[in-house]
């Protein structure tokens, strides 16, 4: 069961085109937001429709497939594990944000 700790499996688009972060030692990380949609039935029984935007981060070697394949509005599968940070805004408030570590990625729209 230790296998299924902590992982995440989406299906989405990406709401804008990847930022790729380019470190001094020469690594790479790539960020974007992947969105994924739900709908349900209201109380009048009418649909509505729902989008959940998601962080994502990729770094070692698949961030050269992000950087020269996946666009703004592709559809691809993420595979990962949930990442909670923190950090100070310049006016000394603290921030939490929640990330995909992303370790798999699938392209499903060409």
């Amino acid at each position: 069961m230790n296998a299924l700790r902590n992982k995440v499996q989406l299906i989405g688009r990406l709401g804008q085109d990847p930022e790729i972060i380019n470190f001094q030692d020469g690594n790479k990380m790539a960020k974007f937001t992947l969105a994924t949609d739900d709908s349900y039935k209201d109380k009048n029984g009418n649909k509505v429709e729902r989008a959940y935007w998601h962080n994502v981060v990729v770094k070692g070697g698949l961030v050269n497939v992000v950087e020269n394949y996946i666009t703004k509005g592709k559809e691809i599968a993420v595979e990962g594990k949930l990442t909670n940070r923190t950090y100070e805004t310049k006016e000394g408030d603290k921030r939490y944000v929640t990330e995909i570590l992303c370790n798999e990625l699938l392209m499903l729209s060409k």
